[in-house]
């Protein structure tokens, strides 16, 4: 069996090298001809599945992407011709959610906010959409949520009052976005932030965008920024990625290279889901687990001596993850060519909330909330 995958998909090779012979290629590179005699396709998001890729691969039996968007392969076309496919729905959940969590706390210290005192609107209720609102309940904040599709499901069911629908999500003090690109129907999302929603938000609206580039009309966003009311903007994605529009990113509260839902743990889960997919495929039991693809936290454990208000919820998230050295890093290599994808290429190793241990009488409900592992005693 002929395996091909990203090369940067972790893991990949101490996976599925039980299968047979695993071949990793550049995901943005991927041609035709690389898959002529593929059994099994492997891919991440930057590469796009479509007919001019498949175009003569005969053998194709199994085609998987280790993310949680689909947005990049063609559903209909696998369906057509007969080829099971497999996504990583939630893999990298906790990992964005710690993301977006670490964002605000920075935000909050740097404007002196309390966050317990503001709502948060998901665009998005998903499943990393409801780990992000998890974690803003915990925090105390006031959650709204506007999914559309669940949204109708809902009423269906008798729950219409769980959701919002986006002009009241709009009115949050913080709008944070995860949801597919999807460019036709009734809930298409390209450009869901246009520049008609951008004009219309009040100066200092933190808005947070770690789903799709397109999502949001950047050029837009930039005229909006170069006013003299400008917005407070995290953005993990960008329109024209791997090309960002370069002359936005100075008006960012915090800037990053797609980045969000890369802890080790998020990585790892997303390669081990379609490892585990295809071993049920081929009938066979799966012989590896994921705690075994990971090395030991370099922090395991601690013991706060107060209760978890803001300011020590900010210095245990901090000392896990910071997004700070995220933002740092892509605004000082910007200007260099490839430098975008050569920094997800190359990203540091992160972990995620889970991998820090809180103990003592004060490792409470809260803790647990964001994601710590808890220790109580």
């Amino acid at each position: 069996m002929k395996i091909v995958v990203d090369e940067n998909m972790p893991h990949a090779l101490e996976l599925f090298a039980e299968f047979g012979e695993v071949i990793p290629l550049p995901g943005r590179q991927m041609q035709a001809a690389d898959l002529q005699d593929a059994d099994v396709l492997l891919v991440r998001s930057v590469t796009r599945v479509d007919a001019e890729l498949l175009a003569t691969s005969p053998r194709l039996g199994f085609v998987g992407t280790a993310t949680i968007g689909t947005d990049h392969v063609d559903k209909a076309l696998l369906a057509e011709r007969g080829i099971p496919f497999f996504s990583a729905p939630g893999c990298n959940k906790y990992s964005v959610g710690d993301y977006v969590l670490s964002a605000l706390l920075v935000l909050a210290e740097r404007h002196e906010l309390n966050l317990s005192e503001m709502s948060l609107a998901v665009i998005g209720a998903g499943n990393t959409g409801e780990c992000v609102a998890g974690k803003a309940e915990a925090l105390g904040m006031r959650v709204l949520r506007c999914d559309p599709p669940r949204a109708r499901a809902a009423a269906q069911a008798g729950e219409a009052g769980a959701f919002v629908d986006y002009q009241s999500a709009l009115g949050a003090d913080i709008v944070s976005f995860h949801v597919p690109i999807t460019r036709e129907g009734p809930d298409a999302t390209f450009h869901l932030l246009d520049e008609r929603v951008i004009a219309a938000r009040p100066a200092g609206q933190i808005l947070v965008n770690a789903s799709r580039g397109e999502v949001w009309d950047n050029q837009a966003l930039l005229a909006r920024q170069q006013s003299d009311a400008p917005l407070r903007l995290v953005m993990d994605v960008w329109e024209g990625e791997p090309e960002p529009l370069r002359a936005l990113v100075p008006h960012t509260e915090i800037a990053t290279p797609h980045i969000a839902g890369y802890s080790l743990e998020g990585k790892a889960r997303g390669t081990w889901m379609l490892y585990q997919a295809l071993c049920q495929q081929l009938g066979r039991p799966a012989r590896q687990d994921l705690q075994s693809l990971l090395p030991a936290p370099e922090v395991r454990a601690l013991t706060p001596g107060q209760p978890a208000d803001q300011a020590l919820i900010k210095q245990l998230v901090h000392l896990i993850y910071d997004v700070r050295r995220d933002d740092a890093r892509f605004r000082n290599r910007i200007e260099l060519p490839g430098s975008f994808d050569e920094q997800r290429k190359h990203y540091p190793e992160r972990r995620e909330l889970s991998s820090l241990h809180v103990c003592g009488p004060f490792a409470g409900d809260t803790l647990a909330r964001l994601g710590f592992g808890i220790q109580a005693g």
